[in-house]
């Protein structure tokens, strides 16, 4: 039986044009061994600064639990008070005066008269101070302060000038008293300001920043950077 052999052109043209799909072929078996090596982090930074970035110093739980003994420690200081005005700082400190509002009604009864009103401001230029809300009693649409307890609310006090600032607007009238609340307070003072409800008291370095996050209402977590 004759059988028949291919001649060297044909095998010379078959490993020529075979050539160029074998490589890559082995460029793509060293791309998987190398992607397989490769850690997680790197291949997604972000998750890496999700999960390892993030220094939870309150919990949702632990926040809750910190606001409700602020909202009885208000109450005691301010005993034989029918109203009092909790003015948050937008954004989140508005979020934490709401939260607040509903504690103290809770606490009470309904028996103290909570307002709120909202303080805006532009935090690293704190030139413009304009507040926003209604209160029960206001004439012509007009807030009034005289005679009133106000308490300021914000997330984080570090060097007090935002709080500071905050109170600008009230000293245009004649408040019978002005306090303020953050959840987290800072050690690094620059203003005459000390808050007189504290959350939590932290040490940090002035590189280091706090980030508390808001939903619904409510505080999710506060966490270090």
């Amino acid at each position: 039986m004759n059988t028949v052999q291919p001649s060297v052109d044909i095998l010379r043209f078959a490993r020529l044009w075979t050539r160029p799909f074998q490589r890559l072929l082995r460029f793509a078996v060293i791309a998987l061994i190398c992607a397989r090596d490769v850690p997680e982090e790197r291949m997604n930074p972000d998750k890496r600064s999700i999960t390892k970035m993030k220094k939870y110093i309150l919990t949702e739980q632990v926040a809750e639990k910190k606001l409700r003994r602020m909202a009885y420690e208000i109450l005691e200081n301010n005993s034989g008070e029918q109203r009092l005005i909790l003015a948050g700082i937008r954004e989140n400190g508005s979020v934490i005066a709401e939260y607040l509002r509903d504690l103290l009604m809770e606490i009470t009864g309904g028996q103290v008269s909570i307002e709120l009103i909202s303080i805006s401001l532009d935090k690293r230029n704190p030139r413009e101070v304009t507040l926003s809300g209604t209160l029960s009693g206001a004439s012509n649409g007009k807030m009034t302060f005289d005679d009133q307890v106000i308490i300021v609310v914000d997330d984080v006090a570090s060097s007090g000038k935002t709080l500071l600032y905050a109170m600008k607007p009230f000293l245009e009238y004649h408040p019978r008293k002005i306090e303020s609340l953050v959840l987290v307070g800072r050690t690094h003072k620059a203003f005459p300001v000390q808050p007189d409800y504290t959350g939590l008291s932290l040490s940090t370095t002035l590189q280091e920043h706090i980030y508390v996050e808001v939903g619904d209402g409510r505080v999710k977590g506060a966490w270090l950077e």
